[in-house]
């Protein structure tokens, strides 16, 4: 039985045996290139016949991209996002069908998935893949006209891809200082990074590889990658970088951290830079802190009632300990930032350990983790009991040594807020008894566990709703009878949310509080799903309920909601 529908086409024609079959299969796994580009590769069946074979099958017709020149409101029917997510270009159109050319063309979920993006009926084409790919950077140009005519510019700039030659090749600190501060590569770098910040990313990314030099943003969770600059731009950009963050720039073997201070529009943006040699070159990344763009209010998390009650009650208590916990970016460090806001007044005295501190709070003492001189959490909190504090934020449980401090520390008339990377908040119970901590003490100390994702929120502008069909349902668990009149919607993809239907994000949440039935269990050593029959027995909302909630209230999707749950 393959797997693979391109193949198993090919395999029924007689085209190719069971021996080239797996050799396929083989070259495949170990290259990662497409069944495609391996099988015209590997000179078994060329690309002309594979396009044709998979237009007969799909009863349409092979078109030639380059041949064709499609018209502006042919193009405006797909958005530049999905184009470019989904790698298809729209053809022609006649009345509500819209003709497409797919990559895939073979997979039908890409097709339901399209259908409903575009809301129009999808005839199907076959084309090349590389030549889908060249229409779409023909076709939807670059992000943004402002970068890519500083890169025309750059590209066409025979001094500084000279320059930046010679500078590589001599390897000279010097050299590389004067290149970084050129202004076509000062105007370059301030661009990105002040874009990046106006699309709201979260994290921008520069990595070098052989053939070409990468720049991508993450924006609500996903990365989207910006118009490619020209290869030779990889050295100067980065050694830009390592100079706004007073990086040492002739080091590029060992990685490093710094931190760059951005004025955008009358603020001040902190990026965290972090750099790492890789084969090609150094890989940057920076992380965006803009304080502007984070809501540190406890009422603006988006909590359900019941949760912010508890927890804005669990947070005044004198001693114990409450730990968010969920994977990284689902937005823990924010919500113990905003339960500390809320605790942050006059006779209160706060102290944080964290690797590193992400937002300064005036009121609150706050200790970097620095583990290369010897400064560790658990140094850090040992120390911080001599301190004489109402309540301590531990950045992350990392091992048993950090637990039993702060365990001690609770035991001592201390509240103890921290985080944990687990999936759900039962398994945060688990993952300290496997760190080695007593039951006994977790069931005396912990008051309560709260689980979070973060899933992005449909774009207000251009919110459709839509009929869903039985096996998005089905995703959920769900049956048309058990949805009865709720309406369900997406975003179609608008200018204002860059054409990807979702703009901004919001938390999905799961409160365990520890009861008494709940310490008998853990006391038992209880496993996680037998804590997690008996938490939604005594009423835990899960975090896949409180996603259904945020698919009710139509703030988000089907899609996002199974994806993070």
């Amino acid at each position: 039985m393959i797997d693979n529908p391109l193949l198993a086409l090919i395999k029924d024609r007689g085209l190719l045996d069971d021996l080239q079959i797996e050799e396929v299969l083989q070259e495949q796994a170990r290259s990662g290139k497409p069944f495609m580009q391996v099988l015209q590769d590997m000179g078994m069946v060329d690309m002309d016949t594979q396009l044709q074979i998979i237009a007969e099958h799909l009863g349409t017709e092979v078109v030639r991209l380059s041949n064709l020149d499609i018209p502006h409101e042919v193009i405006q029917t797909v958005p530049p996002a999905t184009a470019r997510m989904y790698q298809c270009i729209p053809v022609s159109t006649y009345g509500s069908t819209v003709q497409l050319a797919l990559a895939d063309p073979l997979n039908p979920q890409v097709l339901d998935e399209l259908g409903y993006v575009i809301g129009k009926e999808i005839q199907v084409v076959v084309a090349d893949p590389a030549g889908v790919e060249q229409a779409i950077n023909r076709y939807y140009g670059e992000e943004s006209e402002n970068v890519s005519q500083i890169l025309k510019e750059l590209g066409a700039d025979q001094e500084i891809a000279r320059e930046a030659e010679e500078a590589t090749a001599r390897d000279d600190g010097n050299d590389l200082a004067d290149l970084a501060n050129e202004t076509p590569i000062v105007r370059f770098v301030n661009l990105v990074l002040f874009q990046a910040i106006q699309d709201r990313a979260s994290d921008i990314h520069f990595e070098p590889f052989e053939d070409e030099f990468k720049i991508r943003y993450r924006v609500d969770g996903a990365l989207y990658e910006m118009s490619p600059p020209p290869k030779h731009l990889a050295l100067p950009v980065t050694s830009r970088l390592k100079v706004m963050a007073n990086l040492n720039i002739a080091e590029r073997r060992v990685p490093q951290d710094g931190r760059i201070t951005f004025h955008v529009a009358n603020r001040q943006v902190d990026l965290r830079m972090s750099t790492l040699p890789t084969q090609f070159g150094e890989s940057v990344v920076l992380r965006v802190l803009d304080r502007s763009a984070v809501n540190l209010d406890l009422e603006g998390l988006g909590l359900p009632k019941v949760v912010l009650d508890y927890t804005t009650d669990a947070i005044q208590q004198p001693n114990g300990i409450f730990i968010a916990t969920g994977p990284t970016g689902s937005g823990k460090t924010t919500t113990l930032y905003s339960c500390l806001r809320r605790v942050n007044t006059i006779d209160v005295k706060l102290l944080t350990a964290e690797d590193p501190v992400e937002y300064d709070i005036d009121g609150i003492m706050q200790v970097a983790i620095n583990e290369a001189v010897g400064m560790t959490f658990g140094r850090a909190l040992r120390s911080f009991l001599r301190q004489d504090p109402d309540i301590i934020m531990i950045g992350e449980m990392r091992d048993l040594e950090t637990a039993q401090i702060a365990i001690q520390s609770s035991l001592t008339g201390h509240l103890v807020l921290s985080t944990l990377h687990t999936n759900d908040a039962p398994g945060a119970v688990t993952r300290l008894v496997d760190m080695g901590v007593e039951p006994f003490l977790i069931s005396s100390t912990l008051m309560a566990v709260l689980a979070q994702r973060l899933v992005r929120t449909i774009c207000k502008k251009c919110r459709t709703p839509f009929e869903p069909t039985e096996s998005q349902l089905a995703l959920l668990n769900l049956s048309p009878h058990d949805i009865g009149d709720k309406v369900f919607y997406y975003g179609r993809g608008c200018q204002n949310c860059n054409d990807t239907g979702y703009k901004g994000r919001k938390g999905i949440f799961e409160l365990l509080v520890n009861t008494d039935p709940i310490r008998g269990l853990i006391n038992q050593r209880a496993p996680t799903v037998v804590l997690r029959q008996k938490a939604v027995e005594l009423g835990m909302v899960t975090l896949r309920e409180d996603g259904l909630r945020s698919i009710f209230d139509g703030d988000t999707t089907i899609e996002e909601v199974v994806k993070y749950t």
